[in-house]
């Protein structure tokens, strides 16, 4: 039989076998043909010359392999992973360097491309191809995304130079031993018997029953959680405010935080850095916000330091994945029903790597509308750094601490 009669034999079952069985056919067929039949078979059908001599050797040694595998044990080219050991961590120290103890970085908010970190690794002596990088990162549970509706407005071109001013500035504070802290008012939540998004594990068709409609007026209470989040520590801090969500209720919670388990944390303290979003009741341009600050510093003796998210990516701040995630989590499908409820549900609020979460109620008012001075500002010690002074200040005390 000539090789295009081989390939006409072969053709209709050879797209239904296995690895194995095709080795085991195609060494079969060698056999019969005698002396010159390994090539011919190869030729006819694509496999090795080498795979069907080893199939050959099987047959002939009848050797059988365990139900379900097409290879002997050990088998096969090994894992990239293997001929370098080091290669996963390093690719894991460009992704995320946060599990190195880096607590903000660049990285997380540039988007490198597989080629780019093929080319990183390859620089540092571990040879990829980007191919096998994608591989890698599916392997490490990284996926591909598409874009979600999580930018706030237009991307800032100074965005990633204000997050790798971040990452300098906290390195260098957290390398003092100084408290670094990331803040941010939650979500407002409705407290009543309202429809709380997900789901939990309740008796078979005996769902919590909770009111038809949510668009309640504006008698109806609501919380507001202002997060503090220690990012050395791993600790959060949540002041639950039932007013309004002004620069004093944000400073208000910094300020419990720090007399509740900061200045216990770090007794040594002479200043702290703080992450915050660039609007809202700790926005860079609100003056009571700074005003508010002000007077942290000067009953605390500390010197503040504030370095803003870039406007457009607040859903970056360390906070938001760090210590919200977990709480919406943590109270998923379970109705707000009051204030009691939802200090209970944070305080519960914990993760596998450690995370403590401390929460309280705050009854003070807050009321909207408070103008600050221009005589008020000029009294306010704050410097302006460098880079982006709007974004990035400190301010000093102007008195001894109490």
């Amino acid at each position: 039989m000539g090789t295009s009669g081989l390939q006409a034999k072969l053709a209709s079952v050879w797209p239904l076998l296995d690895e194995r069985t095709r080795r085991l056919i195609a060494a079969n067929e060698a056999r019969a043909l005698g002396r010159g039949g390994i090539a011919d078979v190869s030729r006819a059908c694509g496999l090795s010359r080498k795979a069907i001599a080893k199939g050959i050797q099987e047959i002939d040694a009848g050797t059988a392999l365990p139900p379900g595998r097409v290879r002997r044990p050990g088998a096969g080219r090994k894992k990239i992973t293997e001929h370098d050991p080091r290669l996963a961590d390093a690719l894991e120290r460009l992704i995320e360097p946060d599990t190195r103890g880096d607590p903000e970085t660049p990285l997380r908010w540039t988007c490198k491309s597989t080629r780019t970190l093929a080319a990183q690794l390859t620089r540092q002596r571990h040879p990829i191809s980007h191919m096998k990088v994608a591989q890698l990162l599916h392997a490490q549970g990284y996926s591909l995304q598409g874009n979600r509706k999580t930018e706030e407005g237009r991307g800032h071109p100074d965005r990633d130079a204000q997050f790798r001013h971040i990452n300098t500035q906290v390195k260098r504070t957290l390398a003092r031993g100084a408290p670094v802290i990331s803040v941010d008012t939650k979500k407002k939540e409705l407290v009543g018997n309202y429809a709380n998004a997900g789901r939990q594990w309740l008796p078979a068709k005996k769902p919590v029953q909770v009111q038809g409609h949510d668009f309640p007026g504006p008698d109806v209470p609501r919380a507001y959680p202002y997060g503090v989040y220690d990012i050395d520590r791993n600790r959060g801090f949540v002041n639950v405010g039932t007013d309004h969500d002004t620069a004093a209720f944000a400073v208000a919670s910094i300020r419990g935080w720090w007399r509740h388990e900061g200045r216990r944390l770090y007794p040594g303290a002479k200043d702290i850095l703080i992450t915050a979003d660039a609007g809202g009741s700790n926005g860079s341009r609100l003056r009571l916000w700074k005003l508010e600050l002000q007077r942290l510093a000067d009953e605390t003796g500390l010197s503040i330091t504030v370095c803003h998210i870039p406007p457009g990516t607040s859903k970056w701040n360390k906070i938001e994945h760090r210590l919200f995630s977990f709480i919406s989590s943590n109270w998923r499908g379970e109705p707000l029903r009051d204030y009691e409820t939802i200090v209970k549900l944070i305080s519960r609020t914990a993760t596998a790597t450690g995370l403590q979460v401390t929460c309280r109620l705050d009854r003070r008012k807050y009321p909207t509308g408070r103008k600050v001075t221009d005589e008020e500002m000029r009294r306010v010690h704050l410097e302006r750094h460098k880079f982006h002074g709007d974004w990035n200040y400190t301010i000093r005390p102007r008195t001894m601490a109490k």
